[in-house]
This record gives C-alpha cells, structure tokens and sequence, in this order.
C-alpha cells in the first residue's frame, strides 16, 4: 500500500516537472536535502540545502527534459522511510528528433514526508553525450 501511494505521488510531481512546474516536488525537500549526482558531466555534483537544489531542478525543466517514473518501492516507518524510484528521462529537439534518452535510479531517504537524501543513478556516458548536444544550441551551463 506504501508503495502505490507514494508512486501515485511520485507520478504527480514528476508530470508537473515536465509540464515546469517544481512546486511538488520541492514542497517534499526538507530544507537541508542532501543531493548526489554522480558523474563527471555539467549536470554531477553534491548539492546541499532546498534552495540550491531547486536551481538544479529549473535548469533540468528549462532545458525540456521529460520525466517518467517506471516504478516506485517505499518501505519504512514515517520517521524513517526510503524510497527507490526506477524510470526513464528524454529529450526531443525543436524538430521532434529525440536527442536524449537515459534511464534513472532514484534513491532517498525520508523522514515525516520530507526527502532528506537522495542520489540519482543514470548512464553518466548518456549525460555527457547530452552535454555536447547542449553545447551544440547554446544551452550548456556548467553546475557551480
């Protein structure tokens, strides 16, 4: 039952980052969220604290990247839960060509319905490759 529940959250939120809308999701971050994303690409990095991760999550809605979760597993009490969420990411170009694709491993850690820690998991390869294509139109920035 946890599990549904918190996948029918996780589709929510993650329908509205597609569409730019951030608010769900940040609503969840408690505000010292701790934020890996390992890799050596402009999108790598520890972030730390709600604000700055939010910066991170504006640049992924103004660059268009779509995102759809696959499947959600939570477990755990309320004042110690984790969550691992498995799905996809793209990208199309203005023209419709897909010039993006990625599949994503979510993990974190909640505590009362506050993300706390999470680490996303993606083929860092793909990611580099979107880096190029960014560049290529002007819209590559670098994480400070």
């Amino acid at each position: 039952m946890l599990s549904w529940l918190a996948s029918k959250l996780i589709a929510h939120n993650m329908r509205k980052m597609s569409e730019g809308d951030p608010g769900p999701t940040v609503r969840m971050y408690a505000e010292d969220v701790h934020f890996t994303f390992p890799g050596n690409n402009s999108w790598a990095g520890e972030i730390e604290g709600k604000e700055d991760l939010q910066h991170w999550l504006r640049r992924f809605i103004d660059v268009g990247i779509q995102i759809r979760p696959e499947e959600v597993v939570m477990q755990g009490w309320p004042w110690r839960q984790t969550i691992c969420v498995r799905g996809i990411t793209h990208l199309d170009a203005p023209d419709g060509e897909r010039v993006y694709e990625n599949r994503y491993v979510i993990w974190g850690h909640l505590a009362w319905g506050k993300m706390r820690a999470y680490e996303v998991y993606e083929d860092s390869e793909k990611a580099t490759a979107l880096d190029g294509y960014l560049e290529s139109v002007g819209k590559l920035e670098r994480q400070p």
